[in-house]
């Protein structure tokens, strides 16, 4: 098992969360982004850089990614391209995305694009809170201990 993380738009209180981790259960994590980041002198955690562009740690995500991987990312149709491999896949306040409400989220991500687009709703989601993060460390715990 290796642990991804699209680590372009991942706070620093995530990625301090997801280091412990990988420290603990001595799990590779590999930190995907297409700009540079200070890493902690660990043995288990590796930074990828890609190229600047659109989508790149995605793609790169989702060639590299493999059965019983875990994928963290808020990006849905990343995840739901790492479910169609055989990934787990927890966005950064906690939620598990699986084969049985991908499908849905994509669904919902798309609704409220076009309502954003229409100028009917604005905004995204709320800052990241204690209670968020609190989600995040339990269901990241949650996931590797079913490794």
């Amino acid at each position: 098992m290796k642990i991804y993380v699209d680590a372009d738009a991942c706070p620093k209180v995530i990625r301090e969360i997801v280091y412990r981790a990988a420290e603990r259960t001595k799990i590779a994590v590999l930190m995907v982004a297409n700009h540079f980041f200070q890493l902690p002198n660990s043995q288990f955690v590796t930074m990828v850089q890609v190229p600047s562009g659109f989508d790149e740690a995605d793609k790169w995500i989702v060639e590299a990614v493999a059965a019983g991987d875990l994928v963290i990312s808020n990006d849905i149709p990343l995840a739901d391209l790492a479910i169609q491999k055989q990934a787990r896949v927890i966005n950064l306040r906690g939620k598990l995305y699986d084969a049985n409400n991908i499908k849905q989220a994509l669904a919902t991500r798309d609704l409220l694009s076009e309502l954003r687009d229409n100028q009917q709703i604005s905004g995204g989601p709320p800052p990241m809170n204690p209670t968020a993060i609190k989600l995040f460390a339990q269901q990241l715990d949650k996931e590797l201990g079913r490794k």
